[in-house]
């Protein structure tokens, strides 16, 4: 996959989605449902790859980089935090773990 910086804005959402479904170390089948609702299949699959090879310092370092490379969310956020509130519901209960990344998630990329 490209690097972050080249990344497209729906491979990014992918990327994120994937780093809060899985910040409780257990990605549901829900949870994947929910992230190919917003991404075709064909992004999935190639930002999981490229997922399943980084580890959380990584993750964050990636997203940071794009996030701050691209003008996706211009200094509006709400729609990628909400998609992420429905990710957190898409497995029918929110783990601490997920919504502790949430809030961190959210408190870095505001900064």
């Amino acid at each position: 996959m490209d690097k972050p910086s080249r990344w497209t804005k729906k491979e990014l959402v992918a990327y994120i989605l994937l780093y809060i479904a899985n910040s409780d170390l257990h990605e549901t089948n829900d949870e994947k449902d929910f992230i190919m609702s917003k991404v075709d299949r064909k992004t999935f699959a190639k930002v999981h790859e490229e997922f399943d090879n980084d580890n959380d310092y990584q993750c964050l370092q990636k997203i940071i980089e794009s996030v701050k490379t691209h003008n996706y969310f211009k200094t509006d956020f709400s729609e990628l935090f909400a998609d992420i509130k429905l990710m957190l519901y898409a497995d029918g209960e929110v783990h601490d773990m997920e919504d502790t990344t949430f809030m961190y998630l959210r408190k870095i990329l505001k900064e």
